[in-house]
């Protein structure tokens, strides 16, 4: 049997888990792929160990977590499958801004201009698409978006003005 393992078991039954051919290429893959999410690493890892047969203890040992965050992976697997394995959604005030509207913003960035400017500023593109100035914010910043620095972007050959270090100020006349 297993190291420190006696044969008369005690405590609550172990739920058996049976991992399909096609389970186990997944779980692997969620435990080798460097994009995986560290915490999804770790579950996956927890159930390969347990579909081995191996007791909550030794497998939390082997993972170095407690032997109750083993049961608690053990049970979703064997009730929810996989799907028992991803992060369930958080509590909380549900999101206001949809998929839609966040599209709506990129596309109208990215892809036009407004009537009357060089790019499009917050306030303007929010009156646009009808969402706050700072929701227009987090979404630019959340996709690394700046409108205002363009490589488009030209000095005006305008000889009256000329831009200071802080503000524009007009040229003195000249003789």
């Amino acid at each position: 049997m297993y190291e420190g393992v006696s044969e008369m078991r005690t405590g609550r039954p172990l739920l058996p888990i049976t991992v399909t051919d096609e389970q186990r290429s997944m779980l692997e893959g969620w435990v080798r792929r460097p994009k995986t999410g560290q915490a999804l690493a770790l579950r996956a890892k927890i159930v390969l160990a347990c579909a081995e047969g191996k007791p909550n203890g030794v497998v939390a040992r082997q993972v170095r977590v407690r032997q109750q965050t083993v049961g608690k992976w053990r049970s979703r697997f064997v009730s929810k499958g996989l799907e028992g394995l991803l992060d369930e959604p958080r509590p909380g005030t549900p999101r206001r801004v949809s998929d839609a509207d966040v599209e709506k913003v990129l596309t109208a960035t990215l892809e036009s201009l407004p009537r009357d400017a060089t790019h499009w500023s917050t306030r303007s593109l929010a009156q646009q698409a009808r969402l706050s100035r700072s929701t227009i914010s987090r979404i630019w910043r959340a996709f690394g978006l700046q409108p205002h620095r363009s490589e488009t972007f030209k000095l005006s050959k305008d000889t009256l003005y000329r831009e200071g270090p802080r503000h524009r100020r007009a040229l003195p006349p000249s003789p």
